[in-house]
């Protein structure tokens, strides 16, 4: 009986899937997973302050519930005490000073010499003196009744506000008779802790007010004018918060003494 050839069985592997399998969609996913962690983290570094704030509080609380302090026996929430109102919106700000000041009966006649103006320390509030002495009295830090009633007005609302507030004083280049004595470095720290005891007495918290500054002639309004009434002003800075008061602004320009034998206001 001749030998039967050998049977020889050929075996054909199939594709690479049960090798490699799906690992590589596994990388990939956490590649981009990894890409969106970081695209989100680079938006919040250049987020704005408030939108850091919302996006911190919701990792702090997902569910909303740290506002409610606990609850009553019948299952309502007890709220937390009222806060202070935050107002880092300074454009919302003057207009709501403004229309406070328009209620005031005698508004009209002073309404050309109060500048309300957003700047890089906060907002600020500029009294400004006309030749007859509308706030104070002339030469002198006693202020006069519509100055009281003024800033009776901004203390209310100002003492509402978390923000702190700085006040400044400013006057003309027309000296004292004698500056030994008494002269405008005086005159401006003095115009302006008037008014700073003024707004505590109405309103204004102790701890709110962070600087008291006298400029004498040193920052004239109208540096052309040194004489001129409306470099005599006081002026009420409300800062903004944390933190973000800016450097001060530089000089308006040289101060030019004249002689003269009394001081005018």
């Amino acid at each position: 009986m001749a030998d039967k050839a050998p049977i020889i069985v050929i075996k054909k592997k199939g594709g690479h899937g049960g090798h490699h399998g799906g690992a590589w969609k596994v990388a990939y996913a956490d590649f981009v997973t990894a890409m969106m962690a970081l695209f989100i983290v680079l938006w919040l570094m250049n987020s704005a302050q408030p939108v850091k704030d919302a996006v911190s509080g919701y990792f702090r609380d997902p569910n909303g519930t740290a506002k409610l302090a606990g609850s009553t026996m019948t299952g309502a929430p007890t709220p937390l005490p009222p806060q202070p109102k935050v107002k880092d919106d300074m454009v919302k700000l003057k207009a709501d000073l403004e229309k406070s000041l328009k209620s005031m009966p005698s508004f009209d006649k002073f309404k050309k010499q109060v500048e309300m103006t957003i700047t890089n320390e906060g907002l600020r509030i500029e009294l400004i003196e006309d030749p007859r002495g509308t706030f104070f009295e002339l030469g002198s830090p006693k202020p006069t009744p519509i100055l009281q009633e003024l800033l009776l007005v901004l203390a209310q609302k100002v003492g509402e506000l978390p923000n702190k507030l700085s006040l400044e004083g400013h006057t003309d280049s027309q000296p004292f008779a004698d500056e030994r004595v008494y002269g405008n470095w005086e005159l401006s720290t003095d115009r302006a802790n008037m008014a700073r005891r003024l707004m505590q007495a109405h309103g204004v918290r102790i701890n709110q007010v962070s600087q008291v500054r006298g400029f004498a002639d040193q920052r004239l309004r109208k540096p052309e004018s040194p004489g001129d009434a409306s470099n005599r002003r006081i002026s009420l800075i409300i800062q903004f918060l944390d933190g973000k008061e800016g450097a001060m602004a530089p000089l308006a320009g040289p101060a030019t003494k004249t002689v003269a034998a009394s001081k005018p206001g």
